[in-house]
């Protein structure tokens, strides 16, 4: 189901929607204290805390009887829902806290780790569908109470290049497949199932090419797998993340590699991609829509629970979720309303002035934005992909 959100995302685009929230983001519940302030374990498979950590340390620091310190962990998507699964089977759940794409979270639903938050704690969290931007509750509905977006984009997929070795830049799906078999070795990206533009790119492709139903990989994408089959004969290898697809583009030994807005800026910004780089569509894309969530796993103590909650409130204030432009990873990042740019960290600003593309507004407000993939099929797709496509081509 397209999610239409030709006006409400300009604004969105802009950052300057006028939605504000009388009393910040949720009323307060009363919510019991801990006996002695508490340790949070955070995970991140998402690469959001470079984003987040600053909101989340905040927390601390207003909630000092809540919290004394955070242990921070970082890993990958695909090994996520086993560790927590062995974890809960053990009775031994040492990870509080998680910061998960739409991979480790669809994943996760499947072996049915995760706690569920609503409609348990509805009081807690009143007005979602108000409080969130069009494009971020498409993807809050996705978590079904069991997680919910703390940043989101409209995301790819988007391909960067570069300007002085692509002299033929490739306009449609069919120009892409021919470009690459005239230049093997030189497009790239990375395993879907751990990397935001690599998913990004083939859920797009359905719409670009014409499948019968593209929220259904298994049944209705003949032409999406026939033209990723055709696609592997024509590229080395699929990194086990966006950052080596990255590198390589910049180093050049990669001229095409697939994007999506924050990973167009912020590699620039950090000076892994040429400032020069450009990016481009394909004639007749579709945004998919991409988000990181918060979720807390089965078996955490109810006593951090209740703190946890409170966290999730926290972070979905206006001025916490001024942070999530952090330096354009989330491009244009903040979930709710109400939290135009000159919210943000200085540095933020900045970044966004200095490494953002004017041309994106346009983009969004002109082309349809779609939810990605619903967590079942997503496994299905992943798992498809790395059977059909990746597995001799792989590299972590």
């Amino acid at each position: 189901m397209s999610v239409k959100l030709r006006n409400a995302l300009s604004a969105a685009a802009c950052l300057t929607a006028g939605v504000v929230l009388a009393t910040g983001s949720f009323a307060q519940t009363p919510s019991a204290k801990p006996k002695s302030p508490l340790t949070i374990n955070v995970i991140d498979v998402a690469g959001d805390l470079q984003i987040s950590q600053p909101a989340i340390e905040n927390f601390k620091k207003d909630h000092p009887d809540l919290v004394s310190r955070f242990v921070f962990t970082k890993a990958t998507a695909p090994e996520l829902a086993a560790k927590l699964k062995a974890q809960q089977d053990a009775g031994r759940v040492d990870i509080d806290f998680v910061l998960t794409g739409n991979d480790a979270l669809a994943a996760g639903m499947e072996q049915g780790i995760w706690l569920e938050i609503l409609p348990k704690y509805q009081d807690r969290f009143p007005d979602l569908e108000k409080l969130y931007h069009p494009g971020a509750y498409a993807m809050q509905k996705m978590g079904r109470g069991q997680a919910f977006v703390i940043d989101w984009y409209p995301s790819g997929p988007l391909l960067e290049y570069a300007p002085d070795r692509v002299k033929d830049l490739p306009d449609t799906a069919e120009g892409l497949l021919a470009w690459c078999k005239a230049h093997p070795g030189k497009f790239m990206y990375a395993r879907p199932s751990n990397s935001g533009p690599g998913r990004t790119f083939v859920m797009g492709l359905p719409y670009l090419l014409g499948d019968k139903d593209p929220m259904d990989p298994v049944n209705d994408w003949e032409k999406t797998w026939a033209y990723l089959k055709q696609l592997d004969g024509c590229i080395d290898y699929y990194p086990g993340g966006t950052a080596a697809t990255m590198k390589e583009l910049g180093e050049g030994s990669r001229d095409i590699i697939a994007t999506t807005t924050g990973w167009d800026i912020n590699p620039r910004y950090l000076g892994i991609v040429p400032e020069e780089f450009k990016v481009a569509t394909l004639k007749g894309f579709h945004w998919v829509g991409d988000a990181n969530y918060m979720a807390i796993p089965k078996g955490v103590s109810q006593e951090k629970v209740d703190v946890l909650l409170q966290m999730i409130a926290y972070l979905l204030k206006p001025e916490q979720q001024a942070y999530m432009y952090d330096h354009g990873y989330m491009y244009p990042g903040p979930a709710i309303h109400g939290v135009p740019l000159e919210m943000a960290p200085k540095e933020s600003q900045d970044t966004i002035r200095k490494f953002g593309r004017p041309e994106y507004e346009r983009m969004i407000a002109d082309n349809p934005i779609e939810p990605p993939l619903d967590a079942k099929p997503l496994v299905a797709m992943f798992d498809k992909w790395d059977r059909e496509i990746g597995s001799a081509k792989m590299k972590q």
